[in-house]
């Protein structure tokens, strides 16, 4: 259903929308429940010529339990609530991946995102390592694991087809993940108010596809440019 609308780019968008669309399906059955149940009062209850008013208490068993039952009901939808949110939470936030393919180094500030992606060596911190302004660009089936970090104030780094979102805190260094599942571009947002300038803190990710992706890291190492250069000059010389 919110795929139509927003594509799920990420092994865990599809849980994500799962809980919004089970919270969703919850929410709306009470709410038309409810309102039925408001306006069929107000049409049984209304005023008459005959019909005297009563002061209800709402102390006696039989009506009490017009609170309860439903009351108990709802618990029981929370508890499915709970355990998917609970589930979601444990694989997108608090249990990053055994195993990973990447690191990438994202950095907040007012009003830009920086990165830093590994070289050809595949190591982050490295001499190859690729830094960028406001365009980040990945690989597609690679899981990758950030380190998220603000320069200034809070941010928020947004991937809304992935369905990621996380607060950037000053003096402190995040850690998530995500694994894209398909080549394209797509929007970077700060999704916290940051400043004057923070409507137009946005960002590009690219996932590209492993050969595209290796010609990229080939094309803007800095170490890859140095040994161009110092060939060309070699070559000048001689």
């Amino acid at each position: 259903m919110i795929e139509q609308f927003l594509p799920q780019v990420s092994t865990f968008a599809g849980d994500i929308d799962g809980l919004i669309i089970l919270i969703a399906w919850f929410v709306g059955v009470w709410f038309l429940i409810s309102e039925g149940v408001f306006f069929w009062l107000i049409w049984k209850f209304r005023h008459r010529d005959g019909h005297k008013g009563q002061y209800v208490t709402g102390e006696e068993k039989s009506q009490k339990r017009f609170i309860t039952i439903p009351h108990a009901l709802v618990l029981i939808c929370d508890l499915f609530i709970i355990y998917g949110a609970v589930r979601v939470w444990d694989d997108v936030k608090r249990v990053l991946p055994e195993s990973h393919d990447a690191e990438v180094r994202i950095v907040a500030q007012q009003w830009a995102w920086s990165f830093v992606t590994p070289g050809a060596d595949g190591e982050l911190g490295t001499a190859d390592d690729i830094q960028s302004v406001d365009t980040l660009v990945t690989e597609v089936g690679k899981t990758y694991i950030y380190r998220l970090e603000s320069r200034d104030v809070l941010h928020d780094f947004s991937v809304p087809v992935f369905r990621l979102k996380q607060d950037a805190i000053p003096g402190r260094v995040i850690t998530g993940w995500w694994k894209a599942t398909e080549t394209g571009e797509w929007d970077i947002q700060c999704a916290e108010i940051c400043g004057i300038g923070h409507g137009l803190m946005g960002a590009r990710i690219q996932v590209k596809s492993p050969e595209d992706y290796a010609a990229w890291v080939r094309d803007n190492s800095p170490v890859t440019s140095i040994a161009a250069v110092t060939d060309a000059s070699t070559a000048l010389e001689n």
